[in-house]
């Protein structure tokens, strides 16, 4: 089977702001991007793909790979290879990516309690995330007594009822978390769930500065929201690949040693599949093909050997993405970068199909 999907736990250790791209009336100018049925706010795969590719590729030590063009195109590039490469119309180098990452979805909400901090969450977004739960009435809410000995609590602005017994994040989800998280869950109401992220989300306002007076510009000031810092979301990332021909450093050096060996069939396979080759070409295209296959390959090594992804050593396509992933902690994702936004840090990204079956089955 080609293709698996892995499920990455992320946590926010900046607000995030995903801008809608437009300035509208209302409580901010600058609202976020939300789910549309739902209204719960989110980060569009689009803006973890481009930042995840940006990051690996200046990791791997090809810029120009990073963007939305200017792509090398080889498929010794394992950045082309990953997530595509467009090198303009009607180039036999233009092909897709074998990588899909979707939507991160809010998972754990931070809420401020008079019992200290908490995170709230709801059947609906744990059932989304794998996780059975049970329900809970509208406008009750369920957490352990570690939380609070109290029949009520606030959730911001909110307060809520606890209905029945305590109650604890299930065990598949919360050896995952850190501490304190873990143990200051509080299970909410689908319909509850909505009003609480929403009234709740950070608020900034800024002002643009005049560069001759030194003072705030008239007019100028401006709202946004933000996902706040310590939300948890989580996005489901699908490999596909359909080459499996990943340029690791042990397939660079099978194709190099290829190259260099007295297997013509072999090296002619090769260069064919690379589109350096045709079946009409004359001796000193051959040659010509392979001085240029060889210097991909040599070039590809090198990138491996030297740059600050060497430590990762990806076998696959994913491990590419895991890489990228740890410098969005360093270097965000979205706007207002310079204002403190956009660091995010991954969790865990495990594989959930296919599934593994137990030995005798």
């Amino acid at each position: 089977m080609s293709f698996s999907t892995y499920r990455c736990l992320l946590m926010t250790t900046d607000p995030v702001h995903i801008g809608t791209g437009g300035m509208r009336l209302g409580r901010v100018d600058n609202s976020i991007v939300r789910e549309p049925g739902t209204r719960l706010p989110k980060i569009p795969g689009t803006s973890l793909s481009g930042a995840i590719r940006s990051y690996a590729a200046h990791r791997y030590g090809k810029r120009g790979c990073a963007g939305k063009d200017g792509h090398c195109g080889r498929p010794t590039c394992p950045i082309c290879y990953t997530f595509g490469s467009v090198k303009g119309s009607g180039s036999e180098l233009s092909y897709s990516g074998i990588v899909s990452i979707g939507d991160a979805r809010l998972l754990l909400f931070p809420v401020y309690s008079m019992a200290g901090p908490v995170w709230v969450t709801s059947p609906a977004v744990l059932q989304d995330f794998g996780i059975s739960s049970e329900a809970v009435s509208n406008n009750k809410a369920k957490w352990n007594g570690g939380i609070t000995s109290k029949k009520q609590i606030n959730l911001g602005w909110l307060m809520a009822e606890k209905e029945g017994n305590d109650w604890t994040l299930p065990k598949e989800l919360k050896d995952d978390l850190p501490n304190p998280a873990s143990n200051r869950i509080v299970l909410i109401s689908d319909k509850l769930f909505s009003q609480v992220v929403n009234s709740n989300l950070e608020v900034r306002t800024s002002v643009a500065i005049n560069p001759e007076t030194g003072a705030a510009e008239d007019g100028a000031l401006f709202t946004y929201e933000a996902i706040p810092r310590a939300a948890f979301l989580w996005t489901d990332v699908v490999t596909d690949d359909y080459r499996e021909s990943f340029p690791d450093i042990n397939r660079l050096n099978m194709w190099d040693g290829i190259l260099k060996s007295q297997n013509e069939k072999a090296k002619s396979e090769i260069l064919k599949k690379w589109h350096l080759l045709k079946e009409s070409s004359d001796n000193s295209q051959i040659l010509k093909a392979k001085e240029e296959a060889s210097e991909w390959i040599a070039d590809s090594l090198k990138h491996w050997n030297e740059r600050a992804i060497r430590d990762v050593n990806p076998k696959s396509s994913i491990g590419l993405i895991t890489s990228g992933l740890d410098w969005a902690e360093h270097l965000g994702i979205g706007g207002m970068g310079t204002r403190g936004f956009g660091r995010v840090k991954k969790i865990s990204c495990k594989q959930i199909h296919p599934v593994e079956l137990p030995k005798g089955n």
